[in-house]
């Protein structure tokens, strides 16, 4: 980059940020309380200065703008912005920090503590009221200008539909960090998971969506450093246009932008969606006595909620110190402008919106019919892609499961902790576990959702992985330093009869199977199955449950299986397969529960061990810990894509969280049928037919899964119908259930 004072023209106020036009650059900056805004070009992240301080002149509608000709993509920058440093009164301007740039698209470099990255004097008596005149140029992360051309090709995003949705939640960096199938140079980065090899994996399991752990760029906590720590999962975002460097396998952030560019390419070529967890809640800036990085020194009377009469102070509805504040026109076009960025410019599918319930607070308490979501709800672009809510925040009244409007899916808390609950044995759980496993319709019907948007989880990043979840009753976070005091003591799990690792056969093996029953059970309910990454691969994190601050082998998979691993990963391709074959999983509408066409047959029918309807008293029995669900594959209120009745298996699904062996009576069926086993997660299926009133012995602290067959003697019969014996006219079959499967079976056998 040229080290000459170069020229400043008018430039224009839109678009924010900094954009290369192929002569020049032009800058944009909102900042509605500045009194004066000075652009700062640095000729290497080695650089102790600026080597030129531009004054943005023109002003118009609160944005700082001018254009620099002859700049070139590479341009690092940031921006002195003057101002009053009035805490009290919400002004925290300090003209000796430069700052990073909101709409930064790159990285150039990222921060490095120090105490002159706080608008206060670290150590003064009067805390954040005293102010620093430290310069903090030679530790400011800068932005990158950027050059957006990329080679799309023909990518289109997938559009897969909700109900035939698996998500993968995942991390970048802890995928494939120790992966032998991704070349060396490219592990723990976009390129890694890009790789053949993590793309054979993840289609192999048969997922159809991955949920990218924060790739927007995030900052290191400086009280994590200073312990040998680091911000592993990625919570504390810093730029919310520019991917996170430390994921990228090359230098350049330009081509780690392009890097990214080109794994959500691969990952659409192979089917797979791209779903980023994104936190527009808050910032890496903290409290009042955080760093000064960007929005804080830009207008931090503008960008974050302050305490009404107090304003030295931030409203945390988020638990890290600042909420942004989203009565602000300008905060909610950069959040806007971020979402529409990664979906057009990074061609990402949808996003996981970390505590959401912080996005809806207008006032104090939360309005799901804020602002946010009525802009989502109007955009051309957003309005068709897939929103996820974590749905609460820590503030009052910010558990707000079931609230989300039209449009949204939920992180279902409820279903997990029901699930969690149902198979560790407890109480008083079984009528709740049949909501659940059914789509939660309390909770998504009564505003005309359905039940895809339960997003349904066992486990995911936060909390105990799954193997953890049946090893352990209690946390162990010493390795976090902070005297296993962080992470939520309260995790509904059961630890089999030991705590960590054990060479009790019997333990091990009681253990394996309450890992397949969370899986079956998450693969049998209604809704959209969300799998932790890792948890295939019974990866353990030795019973830390916030493992937040380890980026170490802790967090990292393993892929080095022992023999049991490697059958558990086999037993989770086969569910997610088996759960691909069968329409009735999937389904798009509730159950009602409704006769079909005045018969006897439902589309869900629940049993007691004995064969029989479950009753309003023995749903109400608090020690009811084995019950039957009796799917009706012939759904007449579902429909393909042309309008064609879905007929499936009809399946039986058979579950018992009681520590003893239970005789189940299998239900009637009609003639010429039979119950065919598929999966047993304590035993192998036998290879017979189990007819009506046949024992079905299931185990204690398992679950089986059989579907309806018809015998071939009858399908023959509904072919050759002449060689039936004669029916009287009245007597005449119109089952359109038997008529369907007779025009399969002829199907088929014309198929060979």
């Amino acid at each position: 980059m040229r080290k000459g004072v170069p020229a400043m023209w008018p430039g224009q106020s839109s678009p924010l940020g900094a954009t290369w036009d192929g002569r020049g650059v032009n800058f944009a900056i909102f900042s509605a309380h500045a009194t004066k805004v000075e652009l700062c070009l640095f000729d290497s992240p080695r650089a102790q200065r600026e080597y030129a301080c531009l004054e943005l002149t023109e002003h118009t509608d609160q944005v700082w703008h001018g254009y620099v000709p002859g700049l070139k993509p590479g341009q690092l920058y940031g921006f002195r912005v003057h101002g009053p440093y009035a805490p009290e009164q919400g002004h925290r301007f300090n003209a000796n920090k430069v700052l990073l740039d909101p709409y930064a698209k790159a990285i150039g470099r990222t921060v490095t503590w120090d105490d002159s990255m706080f608008g206060y004097r670290i150590g003064d008596p009067k805390a954040d009221l005293s102010l620093d005149d430290r310069d903090n140029a030679a530790h400011c992360p800068l932005a990158m200008v950027i050059d957006p051309r990329f080679r799309w090709g023909r990518d289109r995003h997938p559009k897969r539909p909700w109900h035939q949705t698996v998500i993968y939640e995942m991390h970048v960096k802890g995928f494939s960090a120790l992966s032998p199938w991704v070349p060396k140079e490219a592990r723990g980065t976009y390129a890694g998971l890009a790789s053949a090899g993590s793309i054979r994996h993840l289609k192999s399991l048969g997922v159809t969506a991955v949920e990218l752990m924060p790739v927007h760029h995030f900052v290191d906590d400086r009280f994590l450093t200073e312990q040998g720590l680091a911000n592993y999962w990625g919570y504390s975002t810093l730029a919310y246009l520019a991917p996170e460097t430390r994921f990228q396998s090359s230098q350049s952030a330009q081509d780690g932008v392009n890097e990214f560019k080109r794994m959500v390419k691969t990952l659409h070529r192979h089917g797979l969606e791209v779903i980023l967890d994104v936190v527009y809640n808050h910032t890496c800036e903290g409290n009042h006595l955080g760093p000064t990085l960007s929005l804080k020194g830009i207008d931090n009377a503008s960008y974050y909620r302050l305490v009404n009469g107090n304003q030295r102070y931030y409203m945390d509805y988020t638990g890290c110190g600042n909420t942004l504040n989203m009565l602000s026109p300008r905060v909610l076009q950069l959040i806007m402008d971020s979402l529409r960025y990664w979906v057009l410019e990074m061609h990402v599918d949808g996003f996981r919106f970390d505590l959401a319930s912080a996005l809806a607070r207008e006032l104090h308490a939360v309005d799901k019919l804020g602002s946010f979501f009525d802009i989502i709800h109007q955009d051309p672009v957003l309005s068709q892609i897939k929103l996820i809510a974590e749905p609460w925040d820590l503030g009052e009244g910010g558990y707000q499961v079931g609230n989300f409007p039209v449009l949204w899916t939920e992180w279902n808390g409820k279903y997990r902790d029901c699930v969690r609950k149902f198979w560790k044995g407890d109480g008083h759980t079984a009528s709740e576990f049949a909501t659940r496993i059914c789509g939660s319709s309390d909770l998504y019907e009564h505003n005309g959702r359905r039940p895809y948007a339960s997003i349904n989880f066992v486990t995911c990043h936060d909390g105990f992985g799954l193997h953890d979840l049946v090893s352990y009753n209690n946390k162990h976070n010493e390795a976090n330093g902070q005297n296993n005091e962080d992470g939520d003591s309260h995790n509904n799990s059961w630890n089999c009869g030991h705590e960590g690792p054990t060479g009790d056969a019997n333990i091990r093996a009681l253990r394996e199977r309450q890992k397949r029953n969370f899986l079956t059970t998450l693969m049998v309910s209604q809704g959209v199955a969300m799998i932790r990454s890792g948890d295939e691969l019974s990866h353990t994190q030795r019973g830390n449950n916030n493992a937040y601050c380890q980026d170490n082998e802790l967090s990292w998979l393993d892929w080095r299986l022992r023999e049991d691993e490697e059958a558990f990963l086999k037993f989770t391709r086969k569910i997610i397969r088996l759960w691909k074959t069968q329409p009735v999983l999937q389904r798009r509408n509730f159950f009602q529960g409704r006769p079909i066409r005045g018969e006897e047959v439902r589309d869900v029918h629940w049993l007691t061990p004995a064969g029989v309807e479950m009753t309003d008293d023995d749903w109400n029995r608090w020690y009811i810990k084995c019950l039957g669900m009796r799917l009706e594959g012939h759904m007449v209120d579902e429909v393909d894509e042309k309008g064609r009745p879905i007929v499936g298996d009809t399946l039986l699904v058979l579950f018992n969280s009681h520590h003893a062996a239970i005789p189940f009576r299998l239900p009637d069926h009609g003639p010429d049928e039979f119950w065919e086993p598929l999966l047993d997660t304590a035993q192998k299926p036998i290879h017979k037919r189990l007819h009506a009133n046949e024992l079905y012995s299931l185990q204690g602290r398992s679950m089986a899964l059989l579907r309806l067959k018809h015998s071939w003697s009858w399908v023959w019969k509904s072919w050759w119908p002449w060689s039936a014996s004669p029916m009287e006219e009245g007597d005449r079959e119109t089952d359109e259930i038997k008529t369907s499967v007779a025009v399969a079976a002829r199907t088929r056998l014309a198929e060979g």
